[in-house]
């Protein structure tokens, strides 16, 4: 594989409330107002205010979430695995850019997204708010229905915050060969990027996790201009495909069957926010992107 195969990722929106170049490689910006949102009816009752020892608390997870996501940005333009520019940007930028506006009222830090290029189709997501999607997804989805439906799911394992939990429960790194590691000068963070790195692939979240990211997906979706209906035609594209090698959108994501149906559940839940959807594919925006699209990588 030539270097300019090997490996390639794009920034494709910019946070959402920043304007300058300099922010566009910036986690830590704060996510914009929100507007003409209904306000909370006003109650006799006061809430009680978080502790200080609960907000200091929140506020610490937050900011390991945007080191850890920025560690990882600064591992993958290390590897010259960073696009510049692509004509694959002008498929996917529309479809992030209204996905970020929907999602992002349900997270703290901005939504940003990246092509990144591997072999088999993919998408990923890392702690802070950073979406990677391997360019070889947008040749193998259909429509722009099934591509919304991959972007919605990943944001919310973001908003569930489902790749810190997964790396704590699988205790990827002991505290003990943390410690000695700082010894020698990486930071926390950056170990814990070295270590999300070699799993981003196949983080193997449960059934339960990744059924909970398809139904916060497709309310994300329905907020949209897109089909919610996309992700589970694109399920059943996997299922029914006769690939040489299973993709590893799919081998990271089983049970395959058990998410359409539970998504399917969830749509006739809630006929008031899905019953305007078609269900059938062949309503769906088809997608087109050039064949073997030139990129160029920032190094």
């Amino acid at each position: 594989m030539s270097a300019s195969a090997k490996s390639r990722v794009h920034l494709v929106n910019r946070p959402l409330s920043c304007a300058c170049a300099l922010c566009l490689l910036t986690l830590g910006c704060s996510p914009p107002p929100a507007t003409n949102q209904p306000q909370p009816e006003k109650t006799t009752q006061q809430q009680p205010s978080p502790s200080p020892q609960a907000a200091t608390q929140a506020a610490q997870e937050q900011d390991e979430e945007v080191q850890l996501g920025q560690e990882v940005f600064n591992e993958l333009k290390a590897k010259g695995e960073i696009i510049e520019s692509s004509p694959l940007y002008d498929q996917l930028r529309p479809i992030s850019d209204e996905i970020a506006r929907a999602a992002q009222p349900q997270y703290g830090h901005p939504f940003k997204f990246y092509l990144v290029h591997e072999e088999q189709p993919n998408a990923f997501a890392t702690p802070g708010g950073n979406v990677y999607v391997v360019d070889s997804l947008l040749y193998f989805v259909k429509n722009k229905e099934q591509l919304a439906g991959t972007l919605c799911h990943e944001v919310s394992h973001t908003i569930h915050h489902d790749t810190i939990e997964l790396m704590e429960k699988r205790q990827k790194i002991r505290e003990r060969e943390v410690g000695a590691a700082l010894l020698l000068g990486p930071t926390k963070a950056h170990l814990l990027a070295i270590a999300l790195l070699g799993h981003l692939n196949s983080l193997g979240y449960s059934r339960d996790v990744e059924s909970r990211a398809d139904l916060t997906g497709s309310d994300i979706c329905a907020q949209t201009s897109y089909n919610p209906w996309g992700l589970v035609w694109l399920l059943r594209d996997f299922e029914n495909s006769n690939l040489p090698q299973v993709p590893q959108l799919l081998s990271d994501h089983p049970n395959d069957q058990n998410r359409i149906n539970a998504l399917e559940r969830h749509f006739r839940k809630n006929p008031a926010v899905f019953a305007k959807f078609n269900p059938d594919p062949r309503s769906a925006t088809p997608v087109t992107v050039p064949k073997d699209s030139a990129e160029v990588f920032v190094h």
